[in-house]
């Protein structure tokens, strides 16, 4: 299947992620490949380490990134693991760290990833196959208490704890085996009123079930305080991000990295796609992008 897709803020992104043009970057969660075309394209003498978790995405930015292979090294990883998957050497001397986070469009829009509630499929929701947790496992095996503390936290949704007594309920007679099964449930256990505004009502589990199960927030906190250590001085930390989740902990770490006196937040408030840029993509419109600069070891300029 074509692992398309279209980046999002793609030129505000060049020009907070790179600030040496002969520098050595890091595209955290390379997916196609798009960000990483551009920075390759505009900088003839900039490298580039591409990370992602995905194989299949790692596979379609070897495509897309073939004219550029002398200048980049690929590598099938998950950020959080950023302090192993780098060379030890290069601690203090990586230009900038790109993170586009969330899901991409080729991983919904691949029925057989489970990602989508539009798709009636076996649940899975992993971006990395070898992960052994899948969304499959949690609703079937945790706790009534434990996928409500899940459906609140990472869903926000307002009738957690009713669409877990019904998971609970129905897999007593059954295994939940399908994303379409969960959407019957979660359809069942909104009420009819409330099923009519907010978008799709299996929206927020949907969300909730994909950050447990690859663990996106803690991985995110372990990828950026990785991002601040190999960063060298003057060094971009850029992330674009799509929920309020993640946004939180981005903008939260940069203060308090600023207040620590690590560097300095570039983005005062985070910028969003313009008009032009959500007309054609809709899924770009939720996107954030903050930055933020390193300064030296020593924490001066």
């Amino acid at each position: 299947m074509s692992f398309a897709h279209v980046s999002v803020l793609a030129e505000e992104a060049l020009q907070y992620w790179v600030h040496d043009v002969q520098g050595l970057y890091v595209d955290a969660t390379t997916g196609a490949g798009g960000h990483s075309r551009r920075l390759l394209e505009s900088y003839p003498g900039a490298r580039l380490i591409a990370v992602d978790q995905d194989p299949m995405a790692l596979a379609a930015a070897q495509e897309t990134l073939a004219p550029f292979q002398s200048r980049v090294t690929f590598v099938h990883g998950n950020f959080r693991d950023l302090s192993t998957i780098l060379d030890p050497e290069l601690r203090g001397r990586i230009a900038g760290f790109l993170f586009d986070l969330g899901v991409s469009s080729p991983q919904l829009d691949n029925p057989e990833r489970g990602f989508s509630y539009q798709y009636d499929t076996a649940l899975d929701m992993r971006m990395n196959p070898d992960n052994p947790v899948t969304a499959f496992r949690l609703v079937n095996m945790k706790s009534k208490e434990e996928i409500a503390h899940a459906l609140q936290v990472w869903g926000e949704e307002r009738w957690a704890v009713r669409i877990a007594d019904f998971i609970v309920r129905a897999r007593a007679k059954e295994p939940i085996r399908t994303t379409g099964q969960l959407v019957e449930l979660i359809k069942a256990a909104i009420p009819a009123a409330a099923r009519r505004t907010g978008g799709h009502p299996a929206r927020r589990t949907f969300q909730a079930l994909r950050i447990w199960v690859n663990d996106e927030l803690g991985a995110l906190e372990e990828g950026l305080e990785a991002a601040l250590h190999w960063a060298a001085p003057q060094g971009r930390i850029v992330v674009i991000s799509f929920h309020s989740l993640e946004d939180r902990i981005v903008k939260h770490t940069f203060r308090q990295w600023g207040q620590e006196r690590h560097g300095k937040v570039l983005t005062r408030h985070p910028i969003s796609p313009h008009e032009d840029e959500t007309d054609v993509n809709q899924r770009a419109r939720s996107a954030k992008l903050r930055a933020f600069e390193r300064e030296s070891m020593d924490g001066t300029k």
